[in-house]
């Protein structure tokens, strides 16, 4: 299932809630209801209402927990975090060599 962007969740629950609480006194106002009870069922996977909002509320639930962070990179499978960073020479260049070191 896809997972619903929690703030157009939380924004279809609250729309729902206001529908609710001010009882529908006209066919504009059921209607925009139904479509908000209809959406809130697509948006959750849910055939009635009291599912929907049962899996809304689990749905934000579950997305106020932090998703882990992955640990950085180590360097590799040996651990060392140099690997893969080029060499450092060893030999100082040759007089006139026209090779400068930069540290």
């Amino acid at each position: 299932m896809l997972m619903p962007d929690p703030k157009a969740l939380r924004s279809l629950l609250a729309r729902y809630a206001d529908l609710r609480i001010a009882v529908p006194g006209n066919d504009e106002s059921r209607r925009a209801l139904d479509d908000v009870t209809y959406t809130l069922c697509v948006m959750t996977a849910t055939s009635t209402i009291g599912d929907a909002l049962e899996r809304a509320d689990a749905l934000l639930a579950g997305a106020s927990i932090p998703a882990p962070v992955p640990a950085p990179a180590t360097g590799g499978a040996t651990g060392n975090p140099k690997q893969g960073t080029a060499p450092r020479p060893t030999a100082t260049p040759r007089e006139g060599s026209g090779t400068t070191l930069v540290a």
